[in-house]
């Protein structure tokens, strides 16, 4: 992808709208991934017509697909959305985002979310966002508690996740309080 198609760039990592041409490389992103993913996501479809489906949800309103690159190859190290957004007096959506086995542990995917938040706030005009997560992912917690996002609740039965309902922690940051605890990336 060009550099031109980024929507906001930090130092390592820049972030654009997931497209077509990524169905390959984030199929072998999501198969070398899937041992690490399956407790919190469950089994992910990555058939073409799944994917399809996905960039269809995309194109609504209520949805926004993205991925997390390296600044100097273009790699995907991430993929982000924020869904169910809704206008009017509320101005919020739902974050979710994967990180990738072969990426994790630098850092990719704080850079990456803060630039995110920064596009939800600014270009989105959102005010809020929320994330929900299962109590025992404690990566994702402390991803959460970097980029400034405050816990509000717990959802009992949340998501049906591997044939089971699962708890859920509820986080969220809002245009205020975003940037008090991390900084944008530049």
């Amino acid at each position: 992808m060009a550099i031109s198609s980024y929507l906001l760039q930090g130092p390592r990592v820049a972030i654009r709208h997931v497209c077509r041409q990524d169905y390959d490389e984030l199929t072998v992103l999501a198969q070398d991934s899937a041992e690490m993913l399956q407790r919190w996501l469950g089994t992910r479809d990555t058939t073409e017509a799944a994917f399809e489906s996905r960039l269809q949800r995309f194109e609504q309103p209520t949805h926004e697909g993205f991925v997390i690159c390296l600044r100097s190859t273009g790699a995907i190290v991430g993929g982000a959305n924020i869904n169910n957004i809704v206008r009017g007096t509320l101005q919020s959506g739902t974050l979710g985002y994967t990180a990738y086995a072969s990426t994790t542990g630098h850092g990719y995917m704080t850079e990456g979310l803060e630039l995110l938040i920064q596009h939800a706030f600014g270009e989105l005009g959102l005010h809020r966002l929320e994330a929900n997560i299962q109590p025992a992912n404690t990566l994702s917690l402390a991803l959460v508690k970097r980029l400034g996002f405050e816990r509000e609740g717990y959802s009992t039965a949340f998501q049906f996740i591997n044939g089971e309902w699962r708890d859920h922690e509820r986080w969220a940051i809002t245009a205020e309080t975003a940037g008090k605890a991390a900084q944008p990336a530049e």
